[in-house]
Order: structure tokens, then sequence, then C-alpha cells
């Protein structure tokens, strides 16, 4: 009796014993997380009762297990077994401890600080040092881990004696992997991109959604993933819309015919911009900057409060102003010129007079339409 009776004591006290310190932990939580709302820590913290629970129940079991009387000649087996539960449950704790402090310390940041620049810089600094804490607690509990085995242990002389040459050769074998982390931790503590940050990377236009410490993911516009190695951004330019104030001008160009109302353009272009809402008032202007033989240049220039808003100004002044000007002003769209070449004043073409090449071509092809004239809509 007494054979049945100690393991059942043993191992169901254990599991009584852990399942009750972790409910009363957890309630315990819960009333200060009640008490003291305006911080999320102590809600964040019971996210760990499960390793928490099971981190009691490996102790105590472990603690204990000798005293069950069970399974005698698999105590060496059960008790590694329960030391490397014991182990991989206080990194889980552990990781899941600093998550909560992690977040609970950015939520008070971004709380009481307005500027999005600033908030996304430190979302991006804590996020690496997240995955840095949890690669280094992963890595110290696989190694305690391996400890608990003798033959780990018997090797550890000649793995020390060895580290050197191991060290270079990784080195060399790992020299693009070692620039990449290095560069992570440079991207996140220099403030060079961050999370949210709007940016050009080798032509594409996009939003940078993840920062890892060995690569970085840029959505574009058309929901598409660019995933690149962060030391592209230590070691190449790039465009930054986000850096500083995300304040943006935009410029918007129309080529069309030199006899264009530009005047009536700007007050056009005003009433566009009134009736836009993503433009934020702060300035406009149209001029013509350039012309050739055919057409000119003319340029419209908007403003918006980020860049997504100067997307849409942009797109709107262009798509609102040609149709006016198709509506109102259609002799202003660019076209071919057929007219007749006009002489210099005072030249009058002769019976003897030689004529420019294709003159005489123009002539008979407007010999039945008198004075210039012009092809397209609205000229006669």
């Amino acid at each position: 009796m007494e054979n049945v009776l100690r393991p059942v004591i043993v191992v169901g006290g254990s599991v009584v014993l852990a399942l009750l310190i972790g409910w009363s932990v957890d309630r315990l939580l819960r009333r200060v997380d009640d008490r003291h709302s305006e911080t999320s820590l102590w809600g964040l913290l019971r996210r760990g009762r499960i390793p928490f629970q099971l981190v009691l129940f490996a102790a105590l079991l472990r603690g204990s297990y000798d005293e069950a009387k069970l399974l005698v000649e698999h105590r060496i087996g059960i008790g590694r077994t329960l030391t490397l539960i014991l182990i991989g449950a206080a990194a889980w704790l552990v990781v899941s401890i600093a998550t909560a402090v992690v977040d609970t310390s950015y939520s008070r940041y971004a709380n009481a600080h307005r500027d999005p620049a600033r908030v996304r810089r430190v979302r991006t600094q804590v996020a690496l040092i997240q995955r840095v804490v949890t690669a280094v607690v992963g890595v110290v509990a696989i190694a305690a881990m391996l400890l608990t085995f003798p033959a780990m242990r018997a090797a550890g002389a000649s793995l020390l004696a060895s580290a050197g040459i191991l060290g270079i050769v990784a080195g060399v074998a790992a020299q693009s992997t070692l620039a990449n982390l290095f560069a992570g931790l440079q991207i996140a503590f220099g403030d060079m991109v961050r999370l949210g940050d709007t940016v050009v990377v080798d032509g594409e236009w996009g939003t940078v959604e993840e920062i890892t410490l060995t690569f970085l993911t840029v959505r574009t516009w058309d929901e598409r993933r660019i995933t690149m190695p962060v030391s592209y951004f230590t070691s190449k330019p790039f465009e930054n819309w986000s850096r500083g104030t995300p304040q943006m001008t935009g410029i918007v160009f129309f080529h069309l015919d030199h006899s264009a109302p530009v005047e009536a353009m700007r007050e056009r272009l005003r009433d566009i911009l009134r009736e836009c809402p993503a433009w934020d008032g702060r300035d406009y202007g149209l001029a013509v900057t350039d012309s050739t033989p055919n057409t000119i240049q003319v340029r419209a220039l908007v403003t918006a409060k980020d860049a997504d808003d100067i997307w849409t100004v942009r797109v709107t002044v262009r798509e609102r102003m040609i149709r006016w000007l198709t509506e109102k002003h259609p002799y202003a769209l660019p076209r071919v010129n057929t007219a007749e070449a006009v002489l210099p004043p005072g030249q009058h073409p002769g019976p003897n007079r030689a004529e420019p090449d294709g003159a005489a071509t123009t002539r008979h092809n407007h010999a039945h339409t008198p004075g210039p004239s012009r092809t397209g809509p609205g000229r006669g």
C-alpha cells in the first residue's frame, strides 16, 4: 500500500501545489492590474502563468522524485528529463517577463510622446532589444541543457582549447551574417530607419514593416514585400521620406500647347486644392518651367502632411486639371502643327524665289483652305 500511495502523494502533491501557487499568483496579479489600470505590466505578466506553473511543477517533482520510489531503475534518465524541462520552462518564463517589461515601457513612452518619429524610433529599438534578449536566453538555455550530459562536460576542455581556431574559422565563414547582425544594431540605435518609415529603395516606394537583426522588410504600395539584408541600409544610399518632419512637397508636370491659359490654370489649381482634403494648405504654385518647339512644360507645386497624402493630392490635381482643360480650354492640349511656315516680314514668295523644302507640298495640301489652319478641336 505504501508503494502505491508514495508515488501518488509525491507526483499528485507536486501537481496540486504547482497549480495552487500558480492560481494564487494569477489572482494577485489580476487584483493589482485592476487597481493600477494605468499600466499594462501586471496584465502582461499574467501571460507567464503557464511557464511559471511548469517551473514550479518541474522543480517540486525534481526535488521530491527520489522519495517517490517510482521507476528506480530509470531514476537518472527521469531526473535528467525533469532538469531539461525545468531549464526550458525557466527560459520561457524569463522571455515572457522580459517581453512584458519591454512592451510596458514602450506603451508608456508612446502615450507620453506625440511625436510619431520618436515613437517609431523607440519601437524599432524595443523590437530589436526584445529579439536580442530572446536569442541570448535561448542560447544560454540550450547550453545549460547540453551541460547536463556528462559527455558534453568532458568535451568542454577540448572545445575551449580549440575555441581560438574555431572562432577564426566561424568569423570568416559567417562574415556576412555578422555584418548584418552589427548592421541591425546600428540601425536600431543609430536612428537611420525605423518601423513605419516611408522609404525608397532600388526605385521601389514602400513602408518599413519589419526590422530584425539580419533582414528588413519593406511593404510596397501594391502590397508586395521586399526583403533585403539590413547591411544594405548601412552601405548604400536610400531615401527616407519620414526622416525629420513627414511633411512633403509634390510636383505635377503638364505638357501643353504654347497658347495654354497659365493664369487661369493658377486659379483653377487653387480651387482644386481647396476642395482636396489631403492638401495641408501650406503652399502651392504653378509656373512654366520649360518650352520646346511644340509644347511648354507647366509645373504645379503642392504640399501635404505626409507621403500618402502627397500622392493623393498629386493624382487629384493631375486628373481634375486635365479634365478642366479638356472641357474649357481644349486648344491648350498638345497637338501637331500643320500650318504653312510664316516668312519673315517684308518677304513674299515670287515665281523665281526658291521655296523652303516641303513648302510647296504644304501649300498644295492647303490649297483649298485659305489662311493658316490648325488641326484639333476648338480651332478652325
